[in-house]
């Protein structure tokens, strides 16, 4: 999809509280910048009404994205996904795709920051306490710029997981290509690593097959040959996409079901998502993955996805 699908009704740009400031640059400090509903706003002062579904009910969709070295990575991707989101949950943005891309690169601009993070939002917006989505006339559009940190990873090492003991919400409940505010089921999953003392949870499927985690997908290396689970129970990933294409041509790669037991068996494992990049695992379930060191294809992965992010993406319109 090309960056203008999806294309709905334009939300202005106004920016009543700050139309001084220079354009491409942002009062609000270090602290990142944030938009709703055409207007601009600090971190401490952005709002959203206590009546807004997305709050009520997880009702709306989002995206993480990346910028490095003042590039959007991977920007229409995300963006096409997120549009393909909200039509899979029967939202219809008030803004198009293309405003809302100038929306994005206009926030990275007056946050000043070289390197962040972006979260884009569509809520299903205002409404009432109940949860017909009818009561909520017109959704609200929120981009926040920020920075992230996830996991500091010593040279050579990596993360600790645990296999959750809920699953992932089986595709015929909720549809794993809809990247929506409703996140319990990875929460929960994450709150159960925090107790048991690792760094991350792996989600099975509902087949007993490995899902994802909790907020990334998963390969696993086996005698050199990359393989990761089908999308079918997981979300379609741009960071997973992005090593595919990185390993396409270089290694064998197989998509397919994969069962708990190959991990605990598997030479490397790691896990990709936008926050987190690449994440090398050394252990699964109290179980040394490999020698329990960064394996060497984890090693060439990251080293690949490192070096491509902070030389390709959209440019940040700093000056203009």
């Amino acid at each position: 999809m090309g960056a203008g699908a999806y294309a709905a009704r334009s939300t202005p740009s106004d920016r009543p509280e700050d139309a001084d400031a220079p354009e491409g640059r942002s009062r609000t400090g270090p602290g990142g910048v944030v938009y709703i509903d055409g207007r601009w706003f600090s971190p401490d002062e952005a709002k959203i009404s206590v009546f807004d579904h997305g709050l009520l009910y997880g009702d709306g969709v989002f995206e993480g994205i990346r910028f490095y070295a003042g590039r959007v990575f991977k920007l229409d991707p995300h963006l096409d996904r997120m549009y393909r989101s909200a039509h899979g949950i029967g939202l219809v943005p008030p803004i198009g795709q293309d405003e809302l891309r100038r929306v994005v690169l206009e926030a990275c601009a007056r946050s000043g920051f070289r390197d962040g993070y972006l979260r884009p939002l569509f809520t299903r917006g205002k409404g009432d306490l109940g949860i017909d989505p009818r009561k909520s006339p017109r959704p609200s559009v929120v981009v926040i710029c920020a920075t992230i940190a996830m996991f500091s990873i010593p040279e050579g090492s990596g993360i600790r997981v645990i296999v959750a003991s809920r699953r992932k919400v089986p595709a015929s409940s909720l549809d794993p290509r809809v990247k929506s505010l409703n996140y319990l089921n990875s929460v929960l999953a994450k709150s159960e690593a925090n107790a048991r003392g690792a760094d991350e949870a792996i989600l099975l499927d509902e087949h007993s097959n490995v899902a994802e985690g909790s907020a990334e997908n998963v390969f696993l290396v086996r005698d050199g040959t990359l393989v990761t689970p089908p999308t079918s129970a997981s979300l379609e990933g741009i960071t997973r996409e992005t090593v595919v294409d990185l390993a396409r041509g270089v290694r064998r790669l197989e998509v397919r079901p994969i069962a708990l037991q190959e991990m605990f068996v598997a030479d490397e494992v790691f896990l990709t998502g936008t926050g987190g990049e690449i994440l090398p695992v050394v252990e699964v379930e109290g179980r040394r993955v490999g020698n329990g060191k960064q394996g060497p294809v984890t090693q060439e992965i990251r080293r690949a996805y490192s070096a491509l992010v902070r030389s390709t993406g959209t440019l940040i319109p700093y000056d203009s």
